[in-house]
């Protein structure tokens, strides 16, 4: 299996890692709140754009591929910030199996 050569300088964007927790809203039904589990230093790659026209409104979604070194605890639904962009977390994994990086497909909405 062929390793991947990543330079760890290219780590170079500082993220929050974020995760949901529902919190009742007294009616029945849930609402959602993010809360920061940690921060973290990745590479953000652009991977392809759509526009959805629903309506009279157009959608907007980007997907990236976010790579940062491998922590435990990372799961499909979380979320990276990075100012006011938000990644959702849509699959996670090592690209070579050698327990170093970890790859998310990630999908910003409403640009």
């Amino acid at each position: 299996m062929r390793s991947v050569l990543l330079d760890p300088g290219a780590l170079r964007h500082e993220l929050t890692l974020q995760a949901a927790t529902p919190t009742a809203d007294g009616l029945g039904g849930h609402a959602e709140t993010w809360n920061e589990i940690a921060s973290v230093f990745g590479l953000i790659e652009p991977v392809s754009a759509n526009s959805i026209v629903r309506g009279d409104q157009a959608l907007e979604t980007v997907t990236h591929r976010i790579t940062i070194r491998k922590r435990d605890g990372i799961l499909s639904g979380m979320r990276f910030v990075k100012g006011t962009r938000v990644f959702a977390i849509v699959t996670i994994h090592d690209p070579d199996e050698s327990g170093r990086y970890l790859v998310c497909r990630t999908r910003e909405d409403g640009l």
